[in-house]
């Protein structure tokens, strides 16, 4: 059996890794409206990859024996109205996110849940990677300015993006 707060502490996590992908759904909604079709399709990966982390922690919680609680999931907000300020939302979301990975390994760590603390290290390495791609993405963006045909080559490079179910654990 996984502790109590180890339990609670997963549960919140599968809740705000639900919210995320219900976030990014939100800004994709954005880009279908500006028919930007390669974005579209990079927040789609997104949402996509979000359901995998969620269900991941969903599926090792229940495998540990503990009890799932779903709680609501809070309405998604798009600050912005510019492909800038959405992706600076995206990675200052992601560095929230990371935040609370790192509190959820926190009380592995405080419960001496070594298995729980394995399991975590891919989320630790995967946020580390979510950063850096949004961090990159965030620096063409800007470099690109008002530049329509460079954000159309963008877009199109983003269309290639692809969703790779991702082996937790």
């Amino acid at each position: 059996m996984i502790n109590e707060k180890l339990e609670a502490a997963f549960n919140d996590q599968i809740n705000k890794e639900l919210y995320s992908e219900y976030l990014y759904l939100a800004m994709k909604i954005y880009f279908k409206e500006q028919n930007l079709q390669g974005f579209v399709n990079w927040f789609d990966v997104q949402v996509q990859e979000e359901h995998a982390h969620a269900m991941g922690m969903f599926d090792y919680l229940d495998e540990r024996g503990g009890k799932i609680v779903l709680e609501a999931i809070d309405k998604p907000e798009v600050k912005g109205n510019d492909i800038l300020s959405i992706f600076e939302q995206v990675l200052e979301h992601e560095e929230y996110v990371t935040s609370r990975i790192n509190h959820l390994a926190d009380v592995a760590d405080e419960t001496k849940d070594r298995a729980a603390l394995n399991f975590l290290n891919w989320y630790i390495k995967e946020q580390v990677e979510e950063e850096a791609n949004v961090g990159g993405l965030l620096a063409t963006l800007r470099l690109i300015g008002d530049d329509k045909k460079a954000l159309l080559m963008l877009d199109k490079e983003l269309a290639a993006r692809t969703f790779v179910q991702p082996v937790i654990g």
